[in-house]
Order: structure tokens, then C-alpha cells, then sequence
């Protein structure tokens, strides 16, 4: 049977624009001759809408779009992912939900039981699970239905089951001679390589296909990567998707071509999901404009090479503030990144405002040696400057600090850390440069000064980031086995590192937890990036 894998890039609420994207899916796999068409998790809603699904009227409105979407919908099933109500007096009242639709109605519904409360997941909030599985009919096959979490429950591949349940088990039992997984399962690095797994096992001990359908597209802070892919019952890759695209694949499963699974190198991969997620984020909350502040460095270098792939050159605006402290090379090095992107190029120096600031506190705070208020200053007024091109243009500002910085606190709320999305706040230093030489691997474009001086944010004479921080290659070792792997102090000064070093680390992460809790939005690309996937509280004496 030929089966379209249709993945697309829905819109959370905007379920007009959504159905006609299922639509436009939905022809091409009838044009291509497909027998049925799957498309993901929650796609007639949106993934995720959070606590929009506590509003009574989203949940109505999804229920009538998934009333047309059946109306639409031939003499070929289609596979949509929606909200379902459940009728049941006890319980949240919703289940996570997807529905076979053919002829005009709606012929099966089949409900998600495994519900996942790890990292950005936080489904038992909004539904419950279901109580069985779902096998139906489908051009003379017996089709078990699950939809993502449900199939993730491999034993062999972690080191504790999060569940008791297996409803690919049940399903099997049941008599399913196939599997289809509608999911809307984010990037991480490493992700696509691990989904293979969980279905490669499930096929090979099963002797039966799976057919897997994910999201595609940028919401909020998470980014869909994609790649769509069919397994056959030994385990072969016979079809897959494209990645951060969306993508219509048939997959026949008589067929026994083989289809690419290389997956690309990390940087490639999170290039790539910064560039989509920048994309969405700006379509979908209404900006066509961006504007980066240009210090000369690699994060803002590598943060405006994104927005341009993202957005275009001639809608994005890059900003130098030079600071009494700026070096020249820094100024020259933004200039000539915007000459080589093409992109608008301001220099707005902020020696006079700096000044005006430091006479205006002079008779309200203690005179001292200049410390990190005076350092500050300077990012502040910053920030506020970006924030008035905002508010003037309605361009997004776009803040450059990287993961390495956020963790640790090395960055000035209302100053660097000002702007309507951070780009890079999930990627550590050492892949930011990872970044800039698979940027530069294509076109130069990236000024080699910006990769080669010692990171500065140039707010006091000869500062580098180095007479704060231990050297970043160290530093992201330790958070990496922190943040991402859970692993204690320890554990990691076990590893090799110094306990002094470990302690230290550990602290200003904690310490810092306040900033990082009024920081905008960041896209995330690791297993653990901060924001609400990491739920630490702010006052606390543990760490």
C-alpha cells in the first residue's frame, strides 16, 4: 500500500490556515496515488497550544475545522491529529487525539495514552489518557494507531520505563499489521538518530512497518525538524523526509529503495533549526524585520548570518554602539560583516549617553573604582537603544547571548539580554563557533578577526571573557554534564574536573537563575535548554 507522509508546518490557533495546509497535503498524496495520507500530532490545532486548551472555545473551534477538514476529504483515508473531548465526568475532559476521516466523515477516532511530563511536556495538565488502543481497517490492512509518546516506550533504550503500558504491544495483540505514529516531536541534536531506533526495534520485534509523521516548523521557543520516515519489518529505512521543510513523502512499502538517513553534522542541524526557528517566529507573531546589535564578536555575527538566512538581507538592520572602551577592529569587523550580508549597517556611538548616565548617578552613589554598575551602564544603554529602533520600525530585536553566558549570569538584564528573541541562548560557546565556520564553509562571510580575537564584551580597558569565565571548551564540558546530563558535583568532579572549578560553575548557574527568568524566549536545540523544559526555583539554598 502506498502511504503519503505529510508533513507540515502549522500555526497554533490558526486553524483556516492549517486546514489549508492539510488540504494542499491531502491532493498531493491523491495526485501521487496514495492509498492513505498521514499527517501529525495536533496539526488541525497546532502543537503545542498550552494552556489555550483550557479555553472552552479553542477546543470548539478545533472540533469544527476537524467537521470541515472531514467534509473535504474523498474516497482516500486521512489521518489528522486534533483535540477530542472526553465525555467522562472525571478527568480533565480532553484527550490528545486523532481521527480517520473518509468519505466525508469521520470514521475512527483514536486517543493518545502515553502522556509525557518530562523536559517541555507537561500533557496530564491539559489531557487524560486514553483507555485503549486503536486498531482499524484501512485498504484491507489492520492499522494500529499511536501517537508520538506511544511508541517511545522501548525498554532497551533507557535505563528506567517511564510506564507500565506498551500500546504498541497491545495494539499488536490486537491483530495490527502495521504502525502509524502521528507525532510533533522537537529538535534536539541527535534526535532524528534516536526516533529511528525506538522504531527500528518496535519493527524488527514486531515483524510489522511503522510509518512515522512529525511537525515540521518553528512555535514558540520549540522547532519541528521534520523528517518524516517509514520503516520496513526488518528494520529498513524505505522513505524518509526532509528535514525543517515541509515535505510530502510516499512511501510504498512493497518497495525496497533504500532513502537517505545521514544525518548531517550538529552545526549543519542547528543551523538549520535556528534559521526555520527565527523564520516562524517572526511570521507567525507578525514581524518581517529584525535588528542585531554589532559589537564585532561572534555571537552577534553568527545571531545576524541566522536572520538573514531566515528573514532576507533587506529586512534585517544591524546596529554598532561603540562604547569608550570598543575597539576599533570591532567597530570595522561589524561594518564588514554587514557590507558581506548586504544588510542595513548604523553606527550609533554611546559614549555621550554613557557619560550623561554617570553624571546624572554621581551624587546618588558612593564614589568607588569602577565596578560592573559603570559596565552595565553601557549594556543598558544599549539595549534601550535597540529597543527604540523596535519600537520606531516594529522590527524584533534579536539578543545574541549564547548558552554558555546565560548559564553563568555573564550577561546584564535590560542590556544584552533585551530583545524579543534570543537566538543563541541554547547553543554553548564552543558550537557557536561550530556555527561560524559552517556559515563561513559556504561564503566568507563571517570577518575571520570575529573568530580569531579572544571573546570581549569590551566594557572595561583589556577586558576578555576569559578574566571572568574558565576557558569555554571547560566551561561547556561541566554545564553539558550539569544541565543536560544531570549529573551532580560529584559525579562530574569524578569525571576529571576540578572540584573548585565543578563548585564554582554550579553556583553562578544557581545564582543566576533570576535572569534567566525575565530573559525573552530562546529557541532550544539541546536535551535541557533553560527556560520552561527547566523549572528551578529562583529563591532556593540547595545549590
Amino acid at each position: 500500500m502506498k502511504i503519503a507522509l505529510a508533513q507540515i508546518n502549522p500555526t497554533v490557533g490558526d486553524f483556516g490556515g492549517n486546514l489549508r495546509r492539510i488540504a494542499r497535503a491531502v491532493r498531493r498524496a491523491e495526485e501521487g496515488g496514495a492509498r492513505l495520507c498521514i499527517l501529525p500530532e495536533m496539526c488541525i490545532p497546532g502543537y503545542p497550544a498550552r494552556d489555550l486548551l483550557l479555553d472552552r472555545r479553542f477546543v470548539d473551534d478545533n472540533l469544527r475545522a476537524l467537521d470541515r477538514l472531514a467534509r473535504m476529504v474523498g474516497a482516500m483515508p486521512v489521518v489528522a491529529g486534533f483535540i477530542d473531548r472526553n465525555p467522562s465526568a472525571v478527568g480533565k475532559g480532553l484527550f490528545n487525539a486523532g481521527a480517520v476521516i473518509r468519505g466525508g466523515a469521520v470514521r475512527d477516532v483514536f486517543r493518545k495514552m502515553l502522556l509525557p511530563t518530562y523536559d517541555v511536556f507537561d500533557e496530564p495538565r491539559y489531557f487524560d489518557p486514553a483507555g485503549r488502543v486503536t486498531v482499524s481497517e484501512v485498504d484491507g490492512a489492520r492499522v494500529g494507531f499511536t501517537i508520538c509518546e506511544d511508541i517511545w516506550n522501548v525498554p532497551e533504550l533507557w535505563t528506567r520505563r517511564f510506564y507500565a503500558a506498551d500500546p504498541v504491544e497491545m495494539l499488536v495483540k490486537k491483530g495490527a499489521e502495521m504502525i502509524v505514529n502521528i507525532s510533533a516531536s522537537p529538535f534536539t541534536i541527535g534526535r532524528c538518530a534516536l526516533r529511528h531506533a525506538i522504531a527500528r526495534r518496535i519493527a524488527a520485534r514486531h515483524r510489522i512497518p511503522v510509518y512515522y509523521v512529525n511537525q515540521v516548523g518553528g512555535n514558540d521557543q520549540l522547532v519541528f525538524d521534520g523528517r518524516s520516515f517509514a520503516i520496513d519489518p526488518r528494520g529498513g529505512l524505505i522513505a524518509q523526509g526532509k528535514a525543517f521543510a515541509e515535505d510530502l513523502v510516499l512511501a510504498d512499502g512493497d518497495a525496497r529503495a533504500a532513502a537517505d538517513e545521514a544525518e548531517p553534522p550538529p552545526g549543519e542541524a542547528v543551523l538549520a533549526a535556528l534559521v526555520l526557528g527565527v523564520r516562524d517566529y517572526a511570521r507567525k507573531c507578525g514581524f518581517r524585520d529584525a535588528v542585531v546589535g554589532l559589537s564585532g564578536g561572534l555571537d552577534s555575527a553568527v545571531t545576524a548570518c541566522i536572520a538573514v538566512r531566515a528573514l532576507g538581507a533587506r529586512h534585517v538592520r544591524g546596529v554598532a554602539m561603540p562604547s569608550p572602551y570598543s575597539s576599533r577592529g570591532s567597530v570595522a569587523d561589524a561594518r564588514a560583516l554587514a557590507r558581506a550580508l548586504g544588510i542595513g549597517f548604523s553606527v550609533i556611538p554611546i559614549d555621550r549617553a554613557f557619560r550623561a548616565y554617570i553624571r546624572t548617578l554621581a551624587p546618588h552613589i558612593r564614589r568607588r573604582a569602577a565596578d560592573t554598575t559603570e559596565e552595565n551602564i553601557q549594556a543598558r544603554i544599549r539595549g534601550n537603544i535597540l529597543m527604540a529602533l523596535s519600537n520606531r520600525s516594529g522590527a524584533l530585536v534579536l539578543s545574541t547571548g549564547n548558552k554558555s553566558e546565560m548559564a553563568v549570569g555573564y550577561c546584564t538584564l535590560y542590556g544584552d539580554m533585551a530583545g524579543g528573541l534570543a537566538v543563541l541562548s541554547d547553543v554553548p560557546k564552543t558550537l557557536v563557533y561550530t556555527l561560524a565556520r559552517t556559515i563561513n564553509a559556504r561564503r566568507a562571510l563571517i570577518p575571520q578577526a570575529c573568530i580569531d580575537k579572544p571573546p570581549s564584551a569590551e566594557l572595561r580597558p583589556g577586558q576578555t571573557d576569559q578574566d571572568t569565565l574558565p576557558p569555554y571548551d571547560l566551561l561547556d564540558e561541566v554545564l553539558a554534564r550539569y544541565i543536560e546530563q544531570r549529573q551532580g558535583p560529584e559525579e562530574i568532579v569524578a569525571a576529571g574536573f576540578p572540584r573548585g572549578l565543578v563548585c564554582g560553575i554550579i553556583k553562578k548557574v544557581a545564582r543566576n537563575e533570576y535572569k534567566r527568568n525575565q530573559a525573552p524566549p530562546g529557541l532550544k536545540v539541546t536535551s535541557k535548554a533553560f527556560g520552561y523544559g527547566r523549572r528551578i526555583p529562583v529563591a532556593q539554598r540547595y545549590y
